[in-house]
């Protein structure tokens, strides 16, 4: 799964807006010739981008080529079970990436068009946000 290898801070604040707006870089397909581009905004996590890597490298095998545009860098704290109010802030558990409606989340080269819709189409299903396929023009 992805992760930072070094992080300078183990716990993040939360940050207030951090879904608000569209995004700014990384909204045109630039490596593949199709991908998967987010419509909404949300977190994904390190496990739902592995997920849709394990998908897509089924499909590709030997003939193709995935990139993965988006990098899980945000640490999620959460606290055990039954632990009472207060007492500081939980252990972090895994890392996000947070995306924002137009960012490109995978894409695909080196496969026949229908395989690779076939094949973003079981990837969309793994993600948390609303996306659609996009390919370069």
């Amino acid at each position: 799964m992805l992760f930072p290898k070094k992080v300078k801070y183990r716990k993040w604040q939360r940050l207030r807006g951090q879904f608000k707006g569209i995004e700014s870089r990384g909204t045109k397909v630039a490596f593949g010739s199709a991908g998967i581009k987010a419509l909404e905004s949300g977190r994904i996590n390190s496990q739902q981008i592995e997920a849709g890597r394990k998908v897509l490298t089924r499909y590709v095998a030997k003939g193709g080529k995935i990139w993965i545009r988006i990098f899980p860098d945000q640490p999620i704290t959460q606290k055990p079970p039954e632990v009472t109010m207060g007492a500081g802030k939980g252990d972090p558990v895994g890392y996000v990436a947070v995306v924002k409606p137009g960012r490109i989340i995978f894409e695909i080269d080196g496969l026949p068009k229908e395989t690779a819709v076939q094949a973003l189409k079981l990837a969309q299903a793994k993600l948390p946000v609303k996306t659609k396929l996009v390919s370069r023009r």
